[in-house]
């Protein structure tokens, strides 16, 4: 099978696609048909490998010493089961779904395998497969950092980063629970940002928000670019301050997945998608990524007749 195989840390150009083994699913393993995937934060800083000095050698150990040891990144997608071990019992051939591969990533292949007690989910029936695979990554990533503050109904709320691929999924999330959204981005984005359920808005390329006068009971960092010092006295009494800065990928939980999916179903959120590139032109996806201005998340479709 074809896959793109991320062959040193460096720039998008170590990025290759090559020829490597079709795997085989275990006893409790599905094997998937990849549809679609993603190019999300964690795929970018596990190819270009920026780490502080101190954290330089354990993350190189725990990563790969010149490469990542998970050398096909991907850590989203969705498509079709076409094969499953003999213990399988919740998926069948045929099923459409979408999953997290966290950090064992290998969704940038045509196939990977998956164990059917992970982060796995029949699709939402109203999606497409690029609509699935941009489903996952943000909207878990922004449930578990709200669980992590505590976000309540009736709480105000800013979100930093709101248009990215987390924030977009943490604006709506919020809006769901109940809260008042202040979500910071640039005034290109306002328009969409605001259709999404955003209450007020702040440009930060003309204002800096951690001068607002008004206070807040959750601020989250969804591109980790702020600091919890420089943001402490937005905060309320009992506010808190969580962001994805240091965290590596969120936890995973399946019951987020069905949640998302509930939601999806139900017309209460939807996936935000920039732009599309065919999966031989990963590298490219991941230059346009880097320059730091998407808008939701870019997605990589897989069309298996043309590889």
């Amino acid at each position: 099978m074809k896959a793109m195989v991320c062959t040193k840390y460096g720039s998008p150009d170590v990025l290759e696609l090559q020829e490597v083994a079709k795997p085989t699913p275990r006893d409790n393993e599905i094997l998937v048909k990849i549809h679609a995937t993603t190019v999300a934060s964690g795929d970018i800083r596990v190819r270009r490998f920026h780490s502080p000095f101190l954290l330089w050698l354990p993350m190189r150990i725990f990563l790969g010493l010149t490469r990542p040891r998970k050398a096909i990144l991907g850590v989203e997608l969705a498509g079709e089961v076409v094969e499953t071990g003999a213990k399988v019992k919740k998926f069948k051939n045929g099923d459409a779904i979408f999953a997290m591969t966290g950090m064992n990533f290998g969704a940038y292949a045509e196939y990977t395998c998956l164990p059917e007690d992970r982060a796995v989910a029949m699709k939402p029936a109203n999606l497409s497969y690029q609509e699935a695979a941009a489903l996952s990554f943000g909207g878990t990533t922004a449930l578990h950092f709200f669980r992590k503050g505590q976000i309540e109904a009736g709480q105000k709320v800013l979100i930093y980063g709101a248009s990215g691929a987390v924030g977009t999924s943490a604006i709506q999330l919020a809006k769901i629970v109940g809260t008042e959204v202040t979500g910071v981005c640039s005034a290109a984005n306002f328009e969409w940002v605001k259709s999404l359920g955003a209450d007020k808005l702040i440009d930060y390329t003309k204002e800096d928000f951690t001068k607002s006068p008004e206070r807040y009971d959750v601020i989250f960092d969804a591109v980790g670019k702020s600091s919890k010092a420089s943001c402490k006295k937005l905060l309320t009494p009992n506010g808190r301050y969580v962001s994805v800065e240091g965290q590596g990928i969120a936890k995973i939980l399946t019951d987020d997945l069905l949640y998302l999916k509930g939601l999806i179903e139900t017309g209460k959120l939807k996936p935000v998608i920039d732009k599309c590139y065919p999966f031989e032109q990963i590298p490219e996806a991941h230059r346009y990524v880097e320059k730091g201005h998407k808008k939701g998340n870019v997605v990589i479709t897989i069309n298996h007749d043309e590889l």
